[in-house]
């Protein structure tokens, strides 16, 4: 079983680099991905970039991170996927764009209503430690500034082409403290989109970095199966 690792906005596989490590201690086989940003890179060039790091493999598990799962749309139906896991991911319906999808999930209301449960201000200028770089050590922070890049246009303005989602094992993981998608925000996407419960741990927006023993045992958790009825119940 190979996991390809997927970032999320930015494209930078190192984000996994800690889940990584937890994987491949515990002998599984485990590639971050790095996605070319900007120009007009989009969906297209990441979605190719999995296809090169899957090469032939053949026991393949995506996961990503936040807008990492648009890519996993695509890429699931040209691999051979035995399981899928969404960390903080922003998880689409076919045809759906990632501009769209903020307004789709009602994003904005629930950062807003989760800001002002936490005292924050709703209204307050946004600032990437307020809810991205909380809860990493200054290490880590520090090496986030020396990755990653802008999105293009394109990678929020092409459609998530894709007809279903595989009828694999799948996990949806979401941080506890995740102040950019919240927590109960993702319960209700994972519910109305995938039919399925969110596991929980600790951490924000990146887990991956602030928590990665736990992150790692939820990927090599086993999946769930996917319930269509149970999304339609929570329309």
């Amino acid at each position: 079983m190979t996991h390809l690792m997927l970032p999320g906005a930015g494209g930078a596989g190192w984000i996994w680099h800690l889940v990584v490590n937890e994987l491949q201690q515990r002998g599984h086989e485990a590639i971050a991905v790095d996605f070319e940003v900007g120009g007009d890179n989009g969906l297209t060039e990441y979605t190719e970039a999995v296809i090169a790091a899957a090469g032939d493999r053949s026991d393949i598990v995506l996961v990503a991170q936040s807008m990492g799962a648009f890519t996993v749309a695509l890429a699931a139906p040209r691999l051979p996927v035995t399981g899928l896991v969404f960390l903080n991911a922003m998880i689409p319906e076919p045809g759906e764009t990632a501009g769209e999808w903020w307004e789709a999930t009602g994003h904005a209301d629930a950062i807003r209503e989760s800001d002002h449960a936490a005292g924050r201000d709703p209204d307050a200028e946004f600032d990437l430690d307020t809810y991205f770089t909380h809860d990493l050590t200054p290490e880590i922070r520090e090496g986030l500034l020396h990755v990653g890049g802008s999105e293009s246009e394109a990678a929020f303005a092409t459609p998530c082409a894709f007809d279903a989602w595989p009828d694999v094992p799948t996990r949806v993981i979401a941080g506890r403290d995740d102040r950019f998608f919240p927590l109960g925000f993702q319960r209700r996407v994972a519910a109305e989109r995938l039919g399925l419960p969110v596991d929980e741990v600790d951490g924000g927006h990146l887990a991956a970095l602030s928590h990665p023993e736990q992150v790692a045992e939820l990927v090599l958790a086993p999946g769930r199966r996917r319930d269509p009825a149970q999304a339609i119940l929570e329309r």
